[in-house]
């Protein structure tokens, strides 16, 4: 079965015309197969970009891309509830559920389940199979082995994210608000200074997480170019880039080239030139610590 590629959501606070004209450019020249739309990190975010959502959807579907429809990783109150609900509610939409209460809602319906509820084991795969859940993508910090599990447990679907930042936790309060002395109710929008999130370091200098209001994530890219004959092999039919303030156009050519069986030169070097030298990780997929490069990327350093 071919392998296909998904752009995941716009994770930070670009401003609305960069968001609008990030996606023209996917629909018109990435080769990916779907791509995923929606505030997932922070729901005041979503009145910025909506004026454009409708010729985003537009643009995709008439470039032949399925358009997925994602929620919010963490819901917290009536306004949000209420947002997801008229999404679960609305036919013709493809969603994808990023908090457990929203697969609750879309349950007996065809939906996805994003990589922001922990699906860890079998039994719980199955159960969110058996409530309508057609496509599966599993958290990041599954290694190798757990994943072959999964794969051969289900016929279901199942996506690894492949390129970026790797999301780890999320939380009701806003680490940019207070890092600039704001409430999280007035915070400016000061996220919108980091594209790709707000780089902390450990108090000797080395690079620990990312910031992305109130999200955190890996300080390091995740890259699995490296692992995708292993997962292919293991069953996983989907792979996920996670977009960042690059050109993530080549890097869908770069991924397509990889998971097709071609080999492009130095392809390992032109993505970390696409993302200015940032360090790379697989430390997770092969069983250590998240934040680890194995095998080509620790020798690439």
């Amino acid at each position: 079965m071919e392998a296909k590629l998904t752009l995941g959501p716009v994770l930070f606070n670009w401003a609305p015309e960069a968001w609008r004209d990030f996606y023209f450019g996917i629909a018109d020249e990435a080769p990916v197969d779907s791509v995923c739309l929606g505030e997932v990190v922070c729901s005041k975010r979503r009145p910025l970009f909506e004026p454009y959502l409708a010729a985003v959807v537009e643009r995709l579907e008439r470039t032949g891309k399925e358009v997925v429809f994602s929620t919010l990783a963490l819901i917290m109150d009536e306004r949000e509830t209420a947002h997801v609900r008229a999404i679960a509610a609305t036919e013709g939409l493809y969603v994808e559920a990023n908090d457990i209460s929203a697969a609750a809602l879309l349950a007996g319906r065809p939906h996805a389940i994003g990589p922001f509820i922990n699906v860890y084991n079998e039994a719980t795969l199955a159960y969110l199979v058996e409530r309508g859940a057609t496509r599966v993508c599993l958290p990041v910090e599954l290694p190798a082995e757990s994943l072959a599990v999964l794969a051969a447990s289900s016929d279901v679907e199942l996506e690894v994210q492949v390129f970026g930042r790797l999301p780890l936790a999320i939380s009701a309060r806003c680490y940019h608000a207070r890092s600039c002395g704001l409430l999280k109710d007035n915070c400016q929008f000061v996220c919108d200074q980091d594209p790709d999130g707000m780089d902390v370091e450990t108090l000797d200098g080395v690079p620990f997480l990312a910031i992305n209001g109130p999200q955190i994530l890996s300080s390091t890219y995740g890259n699995l170019w490296g692992e995708l004959k292993a997962l292919k092999e293991m069953g996983i039919r989907r792979f996920r880039l996670s977009p960042h303030n690059t050109d993530m156009v080549q890097v869908a050519r770069l991924f397509r080239d990889g998971l097709d069986g071609r080999d492009p030169p130095q392809a390992e070097e032109r993505l970390a030139e696409l993302v200015n030298g940032a360090a790379f990780s697989n430390g997770f997929f092969h069983g250590v610590a998240g934040w680890a490069p194995v095998g080509k990327l620790a020798e690439a350093e």
